[in-house]
């Protein structure tokens, strides 16, 4: 025993007991290595270990396996980010197409400019008897009162740009808020308003297409519901 004792290399029972502590740690100690990393230090330690203290051979499999799952997860979220940039851009050239269109969003304000329209639909719900559109300026005070169909589902309607009493409205930031009256009770319904495709621009931070309007500012191409 004196003479085995002897013949053991220091270092190599520095390594062992080091490769004891190291195959305890988590994974995400192992996340920092690359595969060659990984396979010089095994390779070291199976030179270096104590031929009577040998290192569990399923220790540095665990380990290599943990080290294989994470380089490929890694990879895979490289390859997604790549594809979801490719697709946005292609989306931003097919979207260029817009230019010009209408397009239809939930909204329940615009920018109207005098002399114009200002056109949009509701959202009618089931058991309606009676929808009324109520136009209202920035300071709140009702501007004018459109009727639309009770027919439940997408209907449309058109401001004409005129206050109740028949004078031009000014230009400027008007409020849409649709009342649609279900049995005795009135209750508020979606509305959603037209806005002219103006140009188009992709996120800086790859996040999707915008649709700019003069109307409704910039429209998210997602939340379009309608292109007429």
């Amino acid at each position: 025993m004196t003479a085995t004792n002897s013949t053991t290399p220091v270092g190599a029972t520095t390594t062992a007991n080091s490769s004891s502590s190291s195959s305890g740690s988590s994974s995400s100690g192992i996340a920092g290595l690359t595969m060659n990393d990984f396979l010089t230090l095994m390779t070291a330690q199976l030179q270096n270990q104590d031929p009577l203290n040998p290192a569990d051979s399923n220790e540095f499999l665990s380990q290599l396996s943990e080290l294989s799952t994470v380089q490929g997860i890694s990879q895979m979220n490289t390859t997604m980010t790549a594809l979801s940039t490719s697709l946005i851009s292609s989306q931003a050239l097919a979207s260029a197409s817009l230019v010009g269109q209408s397009v239809l969003t939930p909204a329940t304000s615009a920018a109207y400019t005098s002399g114009s329209t200002l056109s949009g639909a509701v959202l009618v719900p089931t058991g309606a008897s009676s929808v009324t559109i109520s136009i209202t300026n920035a300071g709140g005070a009702l501007i004018d009162q459109i009727p639309v169909s009770a027919t439940s589902g997408l209907q449309s309607f058109t401001w004409n740009g005129t206050t109740s009493n028949g004078a031009a409205a000014p230009s400027g930031t008007y409020n849409v808020a649709a009342t649609a009256a279900v049995g005795a009770t009135n209750q508020s319904a979606s509305t959603l308003l037209a806005g002219t495709v103006q140009s188009v621009s992709l996120g800086t931070s790859g996040t999707g297409v915008t649709l700019n309007t003069p109307q409704l500012g910039s429209v998210a191409l997602s939340n379009v519901q309608q292109i007429n």
